[in-house]
């Protein structure tokens, strides 16, 4: 086995834990505007360079920075003053030579990434108009000299990591945190948006578990365009209520669920209303890494990394394959029987095979009748497969089968 340790997690599950708080910030909010346009850049950067070269090239677009616009909302509609600025910076190969010919190929890397952005934003921030609203400005440079050796060595075989770093994760999910991650998802759904069009995009779901009982506190930026009177605000807030309260049913068990939506409301004078759906409009800054982790929430009673996710290269940056690879391990050792919780570290160390790390922590908790000497091998095996397998994490980052935020 590959430096493979198992043992017991010393606590209790987290669902009978006192005390849990999680957080997500939805797609529309600033940072997680900076994750998902870093992710597409990323993404079509790898199939751009497959289809010049056949193989991923060394590239980094995890620096998005966002600086926030100036709107002036209004009951009925109002107008975009200042448009929200996107920063595309990082590295990435631009050019390589032909060894045989002597040829150098240029590679359309700024114009790839601008229009993945742009196409990202469209997609994402429904009520803005991307001529108009957002401005796109691409100063991705040329990768460092030794990451890029380290990233072309012995291409062919297992990449080499690029750093001595580690990623975490855990599973299954708690009922609070498959609360917080579905309520987003539900208010930011296709189905959402089109029986409640005057819901934004910029929704954060903060949950607070006491013993038994959960409060959902969500802000829920709200489409001028949509909405003529405070009465109709308090509608859509009534409905979103409504809705988020039923869908919890699905996922809170026993649990009591209490919801709150935009309580800084007047619903008078002070409403959240935007142009755009975003508060990316008015002043509010976005950047990669500082919003949701690989699994999709911010979880403080939970072992976290720091490290951001989106926008790194899939081929061998430890502090996007790890994480990713952490909670993909981490679920499909909460399958086995036997096993109630599980959390799990992987380090690596710069220049090593990724599937091979210094070490793969792997902590659980077992349920009644079983003991972590029983399920040790099984565990084990579970873990060598995938760390024989890493490459198909790359595969399914590039297909968009794996979210990073």
């Amino acid at each position: 086995m590959s430096n493979i340790v198992v043992k017991k997690l010393e606590r209790a599950p987290i669902n009978e834990t006192p005390i849990e708080i999680v957080e997500r910030k939805g797609i529309g909010h600033p940072d997680s505007i900076c994750d998902g346009v870093a992710e597409s850049v990323s993404v079509a950067l790898c199939k751009m360079y497959k289809e010049h070269l056949g193989v991923v090239l060394h590239h980094n677009t995890d620096q998005v920075e966002l600086v926030g616009g100036y709107a002036y909302p209004k009951l009925g509609g109002g107008e975009m003053i200042t448009p929200i600025y996107v920063l595309l910076s990082g590295r990435a190969t631009m050019e390589v030579l032909n060894k045989e010919t002597g040829e150098i190929i240029k590679l359309p890397v700024n114009s790839t990434a601008v229009n993945a952005a742009r196409e990202y934003l469209k997609k994402t921030i429904r009520n803005a108009d991307l001529e108009r609203d957002i401005i796109v400005d691409c100063r991705i440079g040329q990768g460092s000299v030794d990451l890029v050796e380290v990233f072309d060595r012995e291409r062919n075989a297992i990449p080499h990591a690029n750093d001595t770093s580690f990623g975490v994760g855990h599973a299954p999910l708690s009922i609070t945190e498959k609360l917080v991650l579905e309520t987003e998802r539900l208010l930011n759904s296709d189905a959402m948006k089109a029986e409640v069009p005057a819901i934004g995009e910029d929704i954060k779901v903060m949950g607070l578990r006491e013993e038994n009982k959960v409060t959902l506190t969500i802000a829920m930026g709200a489409v001028d365009k949509y909405i003529n009177s405070c009465d109709d605000y308090i509608k859509v807030k009534e409905i979103a209520k409504k809705k988020v309260e039923e869908n919890a049913k699905k996922y809170a068990g026993d649990f009591e669920v209490e919801v709150y939506i935009n309580t800084a409301d007047d619903d008078k004078d002070c409403i959240f209303l935007t142009v755009t759906g975003t508060s990316a409009e008015m002043g509010d800054d976005g950047s990669v890494g500082r919003g949701n982790r690989a699994n999709g929430l911010i979880t403080p009673f939970r072992p976290m990394s720091m490290e951001a996710t989106s926008g790194k290269n899939p081929i061998n940056h430890i502090g996007k394959i790890y994480n990713i690879l952490a909670n993909t391990v981490a679920e499909d050792v909460a399958k086995i029987e036997g096993v109630q919780e599980c959390q799990i570290r992987i380090l690596s160390q710069i220049g090593k095979p990724i599937n091979e790390p210094k070490m793969l922590s792997i902590e659980i908790i077992p349920a009644e009748g079983f003991t972590v000497e029983g399920l040790n091998s099984e565990i084990e095996k579970v873990a060598q497969k995938w760390l024989d397998n890493v490459e198909t994490v790359t595969e399914r980052i590039i297909e968009g089968k794996v979210t990073t935020f």
